[in-house]
Formats: C-alpha cells, structure tokens, sequence
C-alpha cells in the first residue's frame, strides 16, 4: 500500500525540455519587433505574389493630362507620376520586382559563399589558402563600387544587375562561413567523428553542416536589406531594371524631377525601400538574438 502512494505521488511522465529550435522560435515570437517586422515583410510578399489582382489600375497606361496627380486624388488614391501612370498600381507591381531583386542575389550568394567557406574552413591549408585570397580580392572592395563597376561593364538589364550584386554577397558570407567552419571543426564531436573513421564528406554533412548554415543564415538575412538598397541604387542610375518596368528605384529616379512639384508622390517609393530594408533588419536582429541561447 505505501509503494503505491509513491508511485502515485511520482510524477506521471518526466517532463521533456524543448529542443533548441523550438526554443528559439518561441524567443523570436516573443520579439514585438522582429514579429512586426516579418508581419510587413508577409504582406509585402503577398501583395507581390498577389499583385496583377489587386491593382486597381494598369500601371503602364499613361496619360499627359494626369500627370502628377497629388496624394487623394478621386481614381488615384496615391497621385500619379511624371507620364500620369497611377502610383499605387506600379507600387504594387514593383513590390514584386524590386524583392526578386533583393532576394535572389542572396540566396545565390548564400548558396556558393557558403559552399566555398565551408570547404576552405574544414579542409584548411592550402586550400583555405587558394580560396580565401581569391574571396579577398573581391572583399577588399567597398559593395557599392563593385557592384557599380561590374554592373558597368556588363550593361544594364536585370540579368546583369543579379549577377553582379550575387558576386558582390559571395564573398562576404564565404568568410563568415570559413569562419564559423573553422571554430567548430576543432571541436571534440567532430575530432571523435574523424577518429572513427567517418569520411570528410560524412563529416561535413552530419556534424558541421547542423552547426555554421544557422549563423550563416542569419548573417545571408541581414545582406537582404543591403541587396534592396544597392539593387535600387543601381536602377537608379540606369544600370539595372529598364523602363518602363515598375521597379521602386527606377521610379525613384524618374520621379526624381518632381521633387519641387509633388515632393509626396516623389517620395513614395523611396520609403518603400526604406520600410522593406529596415524590416529585413529588424527580423534579422531577432533572429540573431533568438539564437543567442546562453545556459
């Protein structure tokens, strides 16, 4: 009888703690920020997903008796621009545009700089070395001259302006990447791994990968906002997408002439980019600081 009031007494189930992942997450959902920030990144995505349904207007008919309508005006809740186009329609448009471009030249870069940084960190020697000087040359030159000077010597056009900012990201998460691979291939999981005979491939993929693609994630978010900038930037001076294209640095530019007139409508998209490049950063803090797991 009383071995079965302690048993009843012991708890039901031992309670489990939560995995690291799940941990973070629920710091992530607790950042007021960081949430804020990803609610107006989702919508963004949604309204560039969703953009051809919910314009209210063709964003490329133009007319020369509405140009530059102000902020309210009846059919043109955000004005129009210097052809007459309606603002909110190639807003809208341009959401879609104008995160391809952010977005895509840091996946990529994401993909080889981590690639490369991996192998020259793990492997070392001479190896590291060849990489790493290689990833130099291009790191010693400041983002927006490189990205200026190659999207100059390959022409404007979008294919161009991707390729050009992708090499401009590869190198700086290469040397995040080799940094971090190089901490954790000195640690004693991975020493007891390669002592067991486990091949280096094996290595890599069970033990180093789960360790360095998280901080390296991290890092590849924050570059987004930089990528909006500078992809803007070079629209902006006709080295990216071309008109009549809706791209918010390329509205910039064109609109830039109205800054006297309609200083509201001219504003527009450039606190698009600011809203878009400020909330990237925002959710790359969070993620950074959720992650950020002391015991």
């Amino acid at each position: 009888m009383e071995m079965t009031l302690d048993n009843a007494a012991a708890p039901a189930a031992v309670e489990r703690s939560p995995g690291y992942w799940t941990t973070v997450g629920r710091r992530l959902l607790r950042n007021r920020l960081a949430m804020g920030a990803a609610l107006i990144l989702l919508a963004l995505i949604l309204v560039a997903i969703f953009g051809p349904w919910l314009m209210p207007a063709d964003p490329y008919a133009s007319s020369i008796l509405k140009r530059l309508k102000p902020i309210g005006t009846e059919g043109y809740p955000l004005g129009t621009d210097e052809l007459g186009r309606d603002m909110l329609s190639r807003l809208i448009l341009g959401a879609r545009l104008s995160l391809f471009m952010g977005i895509t030249p840091v996946l990529i870069a994401f993909v080889l700089g981590s690639a490369l940084g991996i192998v020259a960190g793990y492997a070392g020697g001479w190896t590291n070395t060849a990489i790493m000087r290689v990833v130099d040359i291009f790191y010693a030159f400041p983002s927006v001259l490189l990205a200026i000077a190659l999207s100059g010597t390959l022409g404007a056009g979008v294919g161009n302006a991707l390729l050009s900012l992708t090499i401009v990201f590869v190198p700086q998460i290469a040397r995040v990447a080799e940094s971090v691979t190089t901490q954790v291939r000195h640690r004693e999981f991975v020493d007891a791994a390669r002592a067991s005979g486990a091949s280096a491939l094996t290595i890599v993929r069970a033990h180093v990968l789960n360790n360095v693609l998280g901080p390296i994630f991290v890092y590849a978010t924050g570059l987004i906002s930089v990528s909006m900038i500078l992809a803007s930037g070079l629209s902006f001076l006709g080295l990216g997408v071309k008109p009549p294209e809706p791209e918010w640095g390329l509205m910039l530019n064109t609109l830039r002439t109205a800054i006297y007139t309609q200083p509201w409508v001219a504003a527009l998209p450039g606190a698009m980019i600011f809203v878009t490049s400020i909330s990237f950063n925002l959710l790359a803090d969070g993620i950074r600081s959720a992650m950020e797991i002391k015991d």
